[in-house]
């Protein structure tokens, strides 16, 4: 049999429509997480977020934070001494949700530690929000582990 035009045409052809469909299979079975399960509702609330931005950077000085044998060492602005501070702590690591951990926290001091999952590495951010005496903070920081 002799191979004409018209077999490498549709040679051609089949080709592509195998490439097409093999690249719309692999995009269907692609993993992505969003950053919230309520995304646009939470981006309406940003605001309260900006707010509580601002009342954390009205403190004299920033909340800093320690990574010390596997526990993170969380020290509060001299301010919220005394005071009871309840609040949440959230390590967002991007790339996969499955290792994202939150825990709600209540202290009477202004350090707190948090012992933390073996296995955390690569980049976190560190979303901290708190409340003192009917007033909301809230602070944000990239962490290396």
């Amino acid at each position: 049999m002799k191979i004409t035009w018209g077999h490498k045409i549709a040679g051609a052809y089949l080709l592509f429509v195998i490439g097409i469909v093999f690249l719309v299979f692999k995009a269907n079975n692609e993993k992505f997480d969003l950053v919230t399960k309520d995304y646009y509702g939470e981006e309406l609330k940003y605001q309260q977020v900006i707010d509580q931005s601002a009342n954390a950077n009205a403190l004299s000085m920033q909340v800093k934070e320690e990574i010390i044998n596997n526990e993170l060492v969380i020290r509060f602005p001299d301010e919220m001494k005394g005071k009871q501070i309840d609040g949440d702590f959230y390590l967002y690591y991007p790339a996969n949700a499955t290792r994202d951990y939150r825990k709600t926290f209540s202290i009477n001091s202004v350090e707190m530690k948090q012992p933390l999952p073996t296995g955390m590495s690569g980049m976190y951010e560190l979303k901290l929000s708190w409340l003192a005496d009917g007033k909301k903070y809230y602070y944000e920081k990239k962490i290396f582990f």
